[in-house]
């Protein structure tokens, strides 16, 4: 049973969203929360596997609870909440500030119900999602502005040549199926190659490998991919996980 809590400042919205999730077989809404404070209360509280995070909230927002509650010494490894942010509006700084702080998914509020409760099995699932209006161009975005948390490409003398070509192909967008057919090796092996670097770099999920690989400048934005080895399937189908 997938457990959720859903923080939200409009009650109506926010008790829309319970009912939804619990008439989801294999879901349970263990809470609601009115603004970030709460949220990250309700968080320690209740344990939920997913919140469902509202951006624009009174007092603390959602970015700022996302970073309380995805702050060290959560790991990929121990279980903690993955957050799914959900917003009607699908500008940069959102996505920006959502993966900044630790958050696994990035959804708008008008994606179809069976949508949503997708991208809540998807992110529990402890793979990465972003919404249909969010392309990989906004990613990108995130890495090109400047501050102090942009990482020290030595951070990367401790993974190997071939985890450096998945952790790009990663950061790409690719999937574990296409990184196997990239790579001509079994899906088995990129798995494990993906459970490496998520320890090497302590990261919660994939979406936090995509933040390492543009911030210590193994990708860079806007450059297309140098090897292509097999040719492109075409365009990912909208909504698609990162898995």
């Amino acid at each position: 049973m997938i457990r959720v809590l859903v923080a939200d400042d409009q009650a109506l919205l926010r008790g829309s969203l319970r009912l939804l999730v619990d008439a989801e077989p294999g879901l349970v809404a263990v809470g609601e929360a009115a603004d970030g404070t709460e949220a990250v209360r309700l968080t320690a509280e209740t344990r939920p596997d997913v919140v469902l995070m509202d951006v624009r909230m009174p007092g603390l927002d959602g970015i700022g609870a996302t970073r309380l509650i995805c702050a060290p010494p959560q790991t990929a490894s121990d279980g903690g909440p993955r957050v799914l942010i959900l917003t009607m509006f699908d500008l940069d700084e959102y996505v920006y500030g959502a993966l900044r702080a630790g958050a696994s998914g990035f959804l708008l509020k008008d994606a179809p119900p069976a949508e949503l409760l997708a991208a809540i099995r998807v992110v529990a699932a402890g793979e990465a999602l972003i919404a249909p209006a969010v392309t990989r161009r906004l990613i990108a975005e995130f890495a090109r502005r400047p501050g102090p948390a942009r990482r020290d490409s030595a951070g990367l003398d401790a993974v190997t040549d071939r985890e450096r070509d998945v952790l790009e192909l990663v950061a790409r967008g690719l999937t574990n199926t296409e990184i196997a057919r990239r790579l001509f090796v079994g899906l088995s092996t990129v798995k494990t190659h993906v459970s490496h670097l998520l320890t090497k770099f302590g990261a919660r999920d994939r979406a936090q490998l995509v933040i390492v690989a543009y911030e210590t400048g193994l990708v860079t934005p806007g450059i297309a991919d140098p090897d292509r080895r097999v040719p492109d399937a075409g365009p990912r189908p909208p909504g698609r996980a990162v898995s």
